[in-house]
C-alpha cells in the first residue's frame, strides 16, 4: 500500500454527485489557471443520488416562459418545511438553477418540450417551454442524466486528477491557523493506497445519509432503500469531525413510495392524475387534518381555506394522515392506476418512469404479477432518511450570499457557501437549510461554492496553510488500523465471525439502525420518541462509538465499509442531539416527539445549529434567528 502525496491544489472537490460536478465546473470559469482536484467514493460517471439517472428535474423556474421566480420558490419551500428555511441561500440557489438546466440541455441531456406550447405564436413567452410534471418539476429522458454532467467536471478539472475509488475519511486541519481547513485523507477502494489532498479549500459534495434508520426492507430486500444505499452520511461526518457547525439535523424526511421497490410517486401524481385511498376504497387524508390544523396551527394547516389559499399541504402533513390511516385499521394505502392506465400513451409514461430512473420498481412489479392496469399497487413510507437537497433542509449552517445576507450577521460572514470552518464549501446535502433543491439546485450550490472558493483564494485567505507530518501519519494509523484489529484478532477465534477482540461493520450497522430506529422514532414505533428515549439513544450511541474503536476490516471492501459505518454513526449522533434540543413536533409525519407533540411557534419558531468540539467531543446547542426575507403575496 503506498502513500500519494497531491499537493499544491486550490480547489478540493471531495464526491462528485450533483453538487461536486457543478463545483469542478464553475471552478475552472473562475480559475482559469488553479489546480483543480475532484475526490470521489465510486465512479463520477455513476456515482450520487443521480446515477441510476432521473425521470424529472424537480426544480426549475421557468422564469424565461413566465412561469416561476425565485421568489415563488421560497414561499413554497418554506410552507412545505413549516417555516424552517434559509431563505437567503433558497433564495439565491433558485434565482440560478434555470441556467444550470438550460446547461444541461447544451451538453445533450433530453428535455422534454410541451407539445401545447409548440404552436404558439411567434413571440408568445410561453411558446417552445418544457413539459411540465408540476409547477417545479419538468420531464425528462435522464437515464444518462449523470454520465453527461460528470463529463462537464471532468474536463474543466486539472487532467487526470480525477480521483476515483477514494473513500474520504477525513478533512485535514491546518496547523498554523486555528479553524482552517487544509485538505482531507482516504484511501482507494481497490489498491488500498494511502491517499494525502494538500490544498486551499475544500468543497464537501458528498452524499446524506440512509441506513442509519433499521430499513424496511431486510433479508433477500436489503439494500432497496429509497435514498442510495452508498450515502453514507459523508457529508455530515466529514463536516462535523472538522468542526463545523450544523443546522437542522433533525429534519429527517420520510417518504411515501410504491412498496417495497420505493420508486418514486411524483409522475404518478402530477402528470398521470392518478391519487390515493384506503384499503377499502376510500379517501382519508382529509378526515385527519382537523386535528392534526389544531396540532400545527392554521398558518401551517388551514383546513377551511385551503382551496382558496392554493397553498400546498405540507408533505409531512400528508404523511401523517397516511401514517394514522393505516394505524386506525384501514390499510393498506392503494396508489389508484387502474384508470389512468387505461390511456396506452399515460401507462407507457407510468413504466418508462421507472425503467429511467429506478428499474428494480419495474422489476419487482413483473416479479409480483402486479399490473398497474389493473391492479392498484400498494404505497408505503419509508424509514428515516437525513438529506439536505431533496425536502429537507440537514446540513451545515452556511454563509449566505453578500447582496441578500450582507446585512445579516449570523447570516454572513464573508464567503458565500462556507461553512463555519475557513476554507470548507459546502453543496447539495451538505448545506443546510436549503430544501427543495434536488438535482439541479444541488448543481447550482455546486456552481456557487467553486466561484466563492475562487475569491477565498484570490482574497489571500489561505496563504501560510502548513501539514504537519504528524497529522499525515496520525491519520494514515488511525485509517488502516481495523486491518490490523481483524488481523490480530481473527487468532483468537477457530471458526465463525464472532471476535472478543473486534466487531465486524455489517453487525455494527445493525446495532445502529436498532438503536436509531427504537430511540429516535423509526418505522417499527410510527416514528414516535421523547426525551428519555433520546437520552437513552445518545447513551447507546455513546457505548457503540467506545465499540467502533475496535471495528475490524477482513479487507479493503470492509475497511470501506468500517468508515462509512463511522460517518453513519457521527452523523446518527448529531441527529439524536438536534432532535432532543427542538422540543415540540415541527414535522408531524416526520417524526414525532411524544412529550411535545404539538407545533410551537412561540419558543421554536428558529433554526437549530449544533457544534461538536473537536477535542472534547461535547456538543453546544444553540437557537439561530429565523428570517422571513420573501413576503407572502
Amino acid at each position: 500500500m503506498k502513500t500519494i502525496i497531491e499537493d499544491n491544489i486550490d480547489i478540493l472537490v471531495v464526491g462528485a454527485g450533483l453538487g461536486g460536478t457543478g463545483a469542478a465546473y464553475e471552478a475552472r470559469y473562475w480559475g482559469r489557471d488553479k489546480k483543480i482536484v475532484i475526490a470521489e467514493k465510486a465512479n463520477i460517471d455513476r456515482s450520487g443520488a443521480v446515477a441510476q439517472g432521473l425521470y424529472a428535474i424537480n426544480c426549475y423556474m421557468g422564469t424565461r416562459w413566465g412561469e416561476n421566480n425565485p421568489e415563488d420558490h421560497v414561499r413554497y419551500a418554506r410552507m412545505d418545511l413549516m417555516g424552517m428555511v434559509r431563505e437567503d441561500l433558497a433564495f439565491d440557489m433558485a434565482r440560478h438553477v434555470d441556467s444550470a438546466v438550460h446547461k444541461f440541455e447544451e451538453w445533450g441531456l433530453p428535455l422534454m418540450k410541451d407539445p401545447k406550447r409548440a404552436d404558439l405564436p411567434e413571440g408568445d413567452i410561453g411558446k417552445g417551454a418544457y413539459m411540465r410534471e408540476g409547477r417545479w418539476q419538468i420531464m425528462i429522458h435522464g437515464e444518462s442524466y449523470k454520465p453527461i454532467v460528470a463529463e462537464a467536471a471532468k474536463v474543466n478539472a486539472d487532467e487526470g486528477k480525477t480521483f476515483n475509488r477514494i473513500m474520504v475519511t477525513h478533512l485535514l486541519m491546518d496547523d498554523a491557523q486555528d479553524n482552517r481547513v487544509a485538505g482531507c485523507v482516504g484511501f482507494n477502494v481497490r489498491t488500498g493506497n494511502y491517499h494525502v489532498f494538500k490544498s486551499k479549500t475544500v468543497i464537501v459534495g458528498a452524499g446524506g445519509a440512509s441506513n442509519i434508520f433499521k430499513p424496511r426492507s431486510v433479508g433477500e430486500g436489503a439494500g432497496r432503500v429509497w435514498y442510495a444505499p452508498w450515502s453514507s452520511g459523508s457529508a455530515y461526518g466529514l463536516l462535523i469531525e472538522a468542526g463545523a457547525k450544523m443546522t437542522q439535523m433533525e429534519n429527517r424526511i420520510v417518504l411515501a413510495r410504491f412498496k417495497d421497490g420505493y420508486g418514486p410517486v411524483g409522475a404518478y401524481f402530477l402528470h398521470l392524475h392518478t391519487y390515493t385511498q384506503n384499503g377499502y376504497g376510500d379517501e382519508y387524508e382529509s378526515k385527519w387534518f382537523p386535528e392534526l390544523a389544531e396540532r400545527v396551527g392554521k398558518a401551517y394547516l388551514d383546513t377551511e381555506n385551503q382551496h382558496f389559499s392554493h397553498k400546498p399541504i405540507p408533505t409531512c402533513l400528508r404523511n401523517h394522515a397516511f401514517i394514522s390511516e393505516v394505524a386506525a385499521g384501514r390499510g393498506p394505502i392503494h396508489m389508484v392506476t387502474v384508470e389512468a392506465f387505461q390511456d396506452p400513451h399515460l401507462e407507457e409514461v407510468g413504466w418508462e418512469n421507472f425503467l429511467g430512473m429506478t428499474v428494480g420498481q419495474a422489476v419487482l412489479w413483473a416479479a409480483t404479477d402486479i399490473d398497474p392496469k389493473y391492479i392498484n399497487p400498494e404505497l408505503t413510507t419509508s424509514e428515516p432518511y437525513v438529506m439536505g437537497s431533496h425536502a429537507t433542509g440537514c446540513g451545515a449552517w452556511c454563509s449566505g450570499p453578500e447582496d441578500i445576507s450582507g446585512n445579516i450577521p449570523e447570516y454572513f460572514w464573508g464567503y458565500n457557501r462556507m461553512t463555519t470552518v475557513d476554507g470548507l464549501f459546502g453543496a447539495g446535502d451538505s448545506v443546510g437549510g436549503t430544501p427543495h433543491a434536488f438535482s439541479s439546485g444541488s448543481f447550482t450550490e455546486g456552481r456557487l461554492s467553486a466561484k466563492a472558493a475562487c475569491k477565498y483564494i484570490d482574497d489571500g485567505k489561505a496563504e501560510g496553510i502548513s501539514i504537519s507530518q504528524k497529522q499525515i501519519d496520525d491519520r494514515k494509523e488511525e485509517i488502516f488500523r481495523p486491518l490490523e484489529t481483524y488481523t490480530i484478532g481473527r487468532n483468537e477465534i477457530v471458526g465463525g465471525t464472532v471476535s472478543p477482540s473486534y466487531i465486524l461493520p455489517f453487525p455494527g450497522l445493525q446495532r445502529l439502525q436498532k438503536l436509531m430506529d427504537e430511540y429516535a422514532g423509526g418505522v417499527t414505533v410510527q416514528y414516535m420518541t421523547n426525551d428519555k428515549l433520546l437520552n437513552m439513544g445518545l447513551h447507546k450511541l455513546k457505548i457503540l462509538e467506545e465499540d467502533l474503536e475496535k471495528i475490524g476490516a477482513e479487507d479493503i471492501h470492509q475497511l470501506l465499509r468500517a468508515w462509512e459505518l463511522k460517518h453513519r454513526h457521527r452523523t446518527s449522533e448529531c441527529v439524536v442531539q438536534h432532535t432532543l434540543f427542538r422540543e415540540e413536533t415541527r414535522w408531524p409525519g416526520y417524526y414525532y416527539r411524544g412529550d411535545k407533540m404539538k407545533l410551537d411557534d412561540e419558543n421554536w419558531h428558529v433554526l437549530t445549529t449544533s457544534h461538536r468540539d473537536r477535542v472534547t467531543g461535547e456538543y453546544k446547542m444553540e437557537k439561530q434567528p429565523l428570517y422571513h426575507l420573501i413576503d407572502e403575496k
